[in-house]
């Protein structure tokens, strides 16, 4: 049997575009401002620090 070699991977592909993925889920990035954040608009903590609280009024369960 011959030993096949392979060629080492030296960087992205030229023109293409290089893979970013997610600090919190590790799902890659599409967005071009999570790209660069780092973090999906779901996990990026900042989103989550000033979030207020909606509560709804209901009427009362009959019987209860």
């Amino acid at each position: 049997m011959a030993a096949e070699q392979q060629e080492a991977l030296t960087g992205p592909v030229p023109g293409g575009r290089r893979r970013v993925w997610c600090r919190g889920c590790r799902r890659e990035l599409k967005a071009p401002e999570s790209r660069l954040r780092g973090w999906g608009p779901e996990c990026d903590p900042d989103n989550h620090a000033g979030h207020d609280r909606h509560d709804v009024d209901q009427d009362p369960i009959p019987g209860l």
